[in-house]
């Protein structure tokens, strides 16, 4: 296959994903082939493509003889992977504690820092994807450090309404406090450094549990976001 069509299939796919993830489509939007090719620069064959894959992943809702619209967020779905996620993290942490390596307490403490700088200046909304991108990449050095780089990306490609909630709920500062997070990330890290691989299980399965909070209060004050 050409590399100019490889490119336009990714390039159409990543742009329509990223933009479901990060609430630049608002969900139940109804959108088509005609207006994405348009916007994107690119003919229908990739954007169609990418309408199937996204429909995959749930993220876009394609209705026979109505249109093609973006998902709902689905909390059931949303659960299931926070539920996946503290499962498996639980014992990531573990591993990382029988496991440890100087490149991972580095990562980790990086991280750190860059959440606490970006927390001490005033947030926009590109700073509440920037945070959001943080906290994911935290969680995934701990998958690299314990060599699960494969089992991060499988959990990546179901959680995409997992992701918009917590978006939308980091959003709305009134709901949540950012410091909370950060309190968490560093008790899970020191729990790691001092290999303390009980305390780091109980810690993250405690931060996990905390994904779908505030989410009656969310579905009040959006409730066209969310599959009822």
């Amino acid at each position: 296959m050409p590399s100019a069509i490889v490119n336009a299939k990714e390039f159409a796919y990543e742009t329509l994903k990223s933009d479901i993830l990060n609430l630049k489509m608002i969900p139940d939007t109804k959108i088509s082939e005609k207006l994405m090719s348009d916007l994107l620069q690119v003919s229908r064959t990739p954007i169609r493509e990418a309408f199937l894959k996204l429909a995959q992943e749930e993220l876009l809702t394609i209705i026979p003889q109505s249109g093609t619209f973006v998902s709902l967020i689905n909390l059931d779905r949303a659960e299931e992977v926070r539920f996946v996620r503290e499962i498996i993290e639980s014992k990531i942490v573990g591993l990382c504690c029988d496991n440890l390596i100087d490149e991972t307490i580095f990562n980790l403490e990086v991280n750190l820092k860059m959440q606490e700088k970006l927390l001490s200046n005033e947030v926009g909304n590109q700073g509440v994807q920037k945070f959001l991108e943080l906290d994911e990449d935290f969680h995934k050095a701990l998958f690299v450090g314990s060599g699960k780089e494969r089992t991060w990306k499988m959990i990546q490609d179901m959680a995409g309404h997992l992701y918009r909630f917590r978006l939308l709920r980091l959003t709305d500062i009134k709901v949540f406090d950012w410091d909370v997070l950060i309190d968490h990330h560093k008790e899970i890290f020191e729990a790691i450094r001092e290999k303390d691989k009980r305390k780091a299980e109980t810690l993250m399965s405690e931060h996990l549990r905390l994904m779908l909070s505030e989410k009656d209060i969310l579905m009040q004050e959006y409730p066209h976001y969310f599959k009822r």
